[in-house]
């Protein structure tokens, strides 16, 4: 099918064109050539997913195509999940787009052009057949993604993109180690290719290499924890349209990768198999709840939902190591609904910022209520994040709880108890600068807190992409994406399929898995619990000593670990970094 590049060249040309031209463009043009270019993209990747439902496409460059079951040149497959993910990827793009209009009047074009070229990257990430591609891709979006952070060039948006650029491009080293082992080994590069060489292999340990630096290196980009540090850096100093890729889709699309690299190329491989399931479900399970405390401590807004982000993706991760097509399905409903959800609480950060040139949550204190609606929205976003039972978010995460039970009954109560605590803080938040609940800040208000200014801009056209999104996210027809992200996901979990549909064969016809929910239970629980917290954390001045008391007693020394660990050097990241990879080796000795 010939629009299959469309989704990776349209951006890029655009870039290009952009580029050619910036100096005789207006600033209107600019804003919206990038927002109909990355429309014409989600149409585009909209209309492959739709053919690809009804079966997938395979589309070599050249028309090189396999020859006696040997990959000759390279590919995009175009499965439905990764034609949805590109999708919602550009969905994402075109919802910043329009919330940066004339957010960037002093860069010229430059800022639109890295973003395209950031799409491009994305979306050819999504649909590469090819390992070494899928490593190009990734080191496009991140040179993109250092140079966006960056973007206003002071010392705190340096030292945040200097974090990121420092982690992840150790994170792009491994990536490169792992395909260079694995290309030692099979010879190939082609991901059926690679699947089917290493599929006799039992206990290989070079193979088990691969899998630790492949998954390491995307592990830092999708901010798993202990990979996670340079993220709430990053999001702190970056644009408001830049978080809301970041948070957005940006870290999902990387657990996306590390689950087309398992199910196409690991998934026969047993000892590989046994560390998804134990390793990285402890990790996911750790992440979310550590995440969610932390998230908790935040008085920096963007940091508080970039500390949220970390602790979904720990819930996302828990989904893809189930290892069924329910809990891919799952992962793959949360990846839309939480995008979704954490891209307009970052367009509100930016409203905040633009209404009141501040980010600060205490000195922020009832300074918002000029602006209702702004607040209603965050507000609704944190019981989205707390785990209401409405939408794809909570679609996503009952498909995620109840292929976790399979493994162990306590899991999904933890996993909502991350929810919770995220839910919890960013209510707080809300209704602490939009309503001016809480204490008098007092001096807390003069505790240091880094006074940073924004462009002015009318609060009404910024919030229609905040309510789109909302929307979009508690769509009455989740059930109905449910059906289709259960079929993606038994095509995508399918190894021998995906490799016979690459290098030939018939492929046969695979059934739909149905829907098993856990139930709305734990969902309230979770909201009320979120309710709770953040109501105590406001009246904490009108609670009895005791109660006071205790709580220090218990929570203090735990708070105040998860803050010394965070100490903003790129040094102790590193060490961190490697305990992680430590964790590969132990699990496959154990």
């Amino acid at each position: 099918m010939q629009l299959a590049p469309l989704p990776v060249v349209i951006p890029l040309l655009a870039a290009v064109v952009l580029l050619a031209v910036e100096r005789h463009t207006p600033l209107w043009l600019v804003d919206a050539t990038g927002i109909l270019t990355a429309l014409a993209t989600t149409g585009i990747a909209a209309m492959l997913a739709d053919k690809a439902l009804q079966q997938p496409i395979v589309y070599w460059f050249g028309g090189w195509q396999p020859a006696s079951g040997v990959a000759i040149g390279i590919s995009f497959v175009i499965d439905p999940a990764g034609a949805m993910v590109a999708c919602f990827s550009a969905l994402v793009f075109a919802g910043a787009f329009l919330f940066g209009w004339n957010y960037f009047d002093d860069a010229m074009a430059r800022f639109h052009i890295l973003m395209l070229v950031f799409l491009g990257a994305m979306t050819g990430f999504c649909l590469t057949g090819d390992i070494f591609n899928l490593f190009v891709f990734f080191e496009l979006m991140s040179v993109s993604a250092y140079a966006v952070t960056a973007y206003k060039l002071e010392a705190s948006e340096i030292e945040g993109a200097l974090n990121f650029t420092v982690m992840n491009t150790i994170g792009s080293f491994l990536l490169l180690a792992g395909i260079a082992l694995l290309y030692g080994r099979t010879g190939a590069l082609n991901f059926a290719q690679i699947g089917r060489a290493v599929a006799s292999s039992k206990g290989d340990p070079l193979l088990a290499m691969a899998f630790a630096l492949l998954f390491g290196g995307l592990l830092i980009k999708a901010a798993v924890m202990p990979f996670h540090f340079w993220l709430a850096d990053a999001h702190a100093v970056a644009p408001a349209p830049v978080c809301v890729v970041f948070s957005g889709i940006m870290v999902s699309v990387a657990l996306f990768g590390a689950a087309r690299i398992y199910w196409t190329i690991f998934a026969p491989i047993q000892p590989v198999t046994e560390v998804v399931k134990s390793l990285l479900l402890y990790l996911g399970v750790a992440t979310a709840v550590l995440g969610g405390c932390t998230c908790l401590m935040q008085r920096h807004i963007k940091r508080l939902l970039a500390f949220s982000t970390i602790s979904h993706v720990g819930v996302m991760l828990a989904g893809l190591a189930t290892l069924t097509p329910g809990g891919t399905a799952g992962f793959f409903l949360y990846l839309a609904g939480h995008g979704l959800t954490k891209g307009a609480l970052f367009m509100l950060a930016g409203i905040l910022m633009s209404a009141h040139q501040n980010i600060d949550e205490i000195a922020l204190r009832g300074q918002a209520r000029d602006l209702p609606t702004s607040g209603v929205c965050f507000a609704l976003g944190g019981l989205v994040l707390a785990g209401l039972p409405l939408g794809l978010m909570n679609s996503g995460r009952e498909l995620i709880d109840k292929s976790a039970e399979g493994t162990h009954l306590w899991i999904p109560y933890l996993l909502a108890l991350g929810s919770a605590l995220t839910g919890a803080a960013v209510l707080r938040t809300a209704g602490r600068v939009f309503v001016g609940l809480g204490p008098d800040p007092g001096e807390e208000e003069q505790s240091p807190s880094k006074m940073e200014r924004d462009k002015r801009r009318p609060s009404a056209l910024l919030l229609i992409p905040v309510i789109v999104f909302l929307l979009l996210c508690l769509s009455g027809q989740a059930r109905l994406v449910e059906d289709v992200a259960l079929k993606a996901a038994a095509t995508f979990t399918n190894h021998d399929g995906y490799a016979t549909l690459v290098l030939g064969g018939q492929v046969p016809s695979i059934p739909t898995p149905s829907a098993e929910h856990s139930g709305p239970l734990i969902d309230w629980l979770s909201v009320a619990f979120a309710v709770v917290v953040a109501g105590f954390q406001l009246g904490r001045h009108k609670t009895p000593r005791c109660l006071r008391w205790t709580a220090d007693l218990v929570a203090f020394p735990f708070f105040k670990a998860l803050d010394l660990a965070h100490t903003g050097h790129i040094g102790d990241y590193a060490a961190w970094m490697t305990f992680g990879l430590l964790l590969f080796a132990i699990a496959f000795v154990w």
